[in-house]
């Protein structure tokens, strides 16, 4: 081999395979799902520290509580994906492949209670992971078309998935001890992809990609109490502000972050980011967020106090999922 292309090649393997303990804290965690890899990258600088290598068609990520490992879902591109990847942060690496058999389309997942909850499109449930026994322990199905994105109330007693083609959201509430699930469809607007939860734990919102509008739902009665119209073309993803203040929709179709003021239900801001905006993620102080555009390989920063977009940070072939290593 010429000098050129070995050496070339020796630094790709060090991209992707030098360990991450010296990266500096805190740290962001970027899905480039075009390229099957996640990115590990200083925020204060744009530095890519690692591009660790997953499965087919990554989307979403999660952190284990003590942002140690990473939970990567492997969507799958053309041929719908079947495993989780556990990826070892400080190292900079997959640790194992977590074989997921008959369940395809793994996509939405949280971590809660130690234990990893993640949707699995094409089997219309919701499943669940313990990383200590390394197995899949529970499975629930929704019966809904496109069960996507998955949320959870702050103290883990209930999960609201978002299901695409059935227009629903469905409510999981933990049982007591002997007892069953409680497993509850709501109706909503058309086409529900972004979902979050207050940060009080009291309303469920999602943003409908279909129709331009978001519903807001009661998490203890689980109904809807209220909908609106925020005039988006394709809505992707929907984050609340740390203090329940914002909220904020991502428009995949029209390029825009959609700032919502929560106590009025009013569109306070349209921002233009760019091309194909999806993912979204807000620092734990509320100071800015992250917007990914899987478009043009980049995340936008925005200024969550002046609402600006104040940067840019490249991060590799389609990002989408985020996460925040303290």
């Amino acid at each position: 081999m010429p000098i050129r292309p070995l050496a070339a090649a020796l630094a790709s393997a060090v991209l992707f395979l030098a360990p991450v303990a010296s990266a500096q804290s805190p740290t962001l965690l970027v899905v480039n799902k075009a390229e099957n890899s996640l990115a590990v990258l200083a925020p204060s600088s744009g530095k890519v520290f690692a591009r660790v290598p997953t499965g087919d068609g990554p989307h979403e990520v999660a952190l284990s509580a003590d942002g140690r490992t990473a939970f990567v879902t492997n969507y799958g591109a053309k041929t719908p994906g079947s495993s989780l990847s556990v990826i070892d942060v400080g190292a900079g690496k997959e640790t194992h492949r977590v074989d997921l058999g008959p369940l395809r389309r793994p996509h939405g997942i949280i971590v809660s209670g130690g234990l990893v909850y993640f949707t699995i499109e094409a089997n219309r449930a919701l499943a669940r992971y313990d990383p200590a026994r390394n197995t899949v322990d529970w499975l629930m199905g929704t019966g809904e078309a496109g069960t996507h994105m998955v949320v959870s109330t702050p103290d883990g007693s209930a999960l609201f998935t978002a299901n695409i083609g059935s227009d629903s959201v469905t409510a999981f509430v933990r049982p007591r001890e002997g007892q069953a699930w409680t497993v509850t469809r709501i109706a909503v607007g058309k086409g529900p992809e972004g979902i979050d939860i207050s940060p009080d734990g009291r309303e469920v919102w999602t943003a409908h990609l279909q129709d331009g509008g978001v519903s807001i739902i009661d998490a203890a009665t689980r109904q809807v109490t209220h909908v609106f119209d925020i005039g988006t073309k394709r809505s992707n993803r929907l984050r609340f502000t740390p203090d329940g203040r914002l909220v904020l929709v991502s428009d995949l179709a029209a390029g825009d972050l959609v700032v919502i003021d929560r106590a009025s239900r009013r569109v306070i801001k349209r921002m233009p980011l760019g091309r194909a905006p999806s993912g979204i993620l807000v620092v734990p102080d509320g100071s800015r967020a992250y917007v990914a555009l899987t478009g043009e390989n980049a995340l936008a920063i925005v200024d969550l106090k002046t609402l600006n977009v104040v940067g840019r940070i490249a991060t590799g072939e389609g990002p989408d999922g985020m996460a925040w290593r303290p």
